[in-house]
């Protein structure tokens, strides 16, 4: 199996837990089985997180108040957790928590 290249998003506060970089062209290393976004949630929390891990994720997915898209569309329309991620897919992660 080939590895695969994906562009994260981290916005609407997200990005702050990335060192306010809100772009990140990533390449996921092989693996035996096919990635998925339950396998992308956890590379990113070990990888990409800088800091304050638990704000992103809770258990093995994003935190409630965190929309995830994959390719404009809504990750529940698509599998949620075991969406099949697929070459030069888009995923945004926003944040829709914020302090007031």
């Amino acid at each position: 199996m080939m590895s695969l290249t994906v562009q994260l998003e981290f916005s609407g506060g997200a990005e702050l837990l990335f060192d306010r970089v809100k772009y990140h062209k990533v390449q996921l290393p092989q693996k035996p089985v096919p990635w998925t976004l339950r396998h992308l949630i956890a590379w990113i929390a070990g990888n990409l997180v800088k800091e304050r891990t638990e704000l992103f994720t809770l258990e093995e997915t994003v935190r409630p108040g965190i929309l995830v898209l994959v390719n404009n569309i809504d990750w529940e329309l698509l599998g949620h957790l075991d969406y099949k991620l697929q070459n030069d897919d888009t995923i945004v992660f926003i944040s829709t928590l914020h302090g007031g």
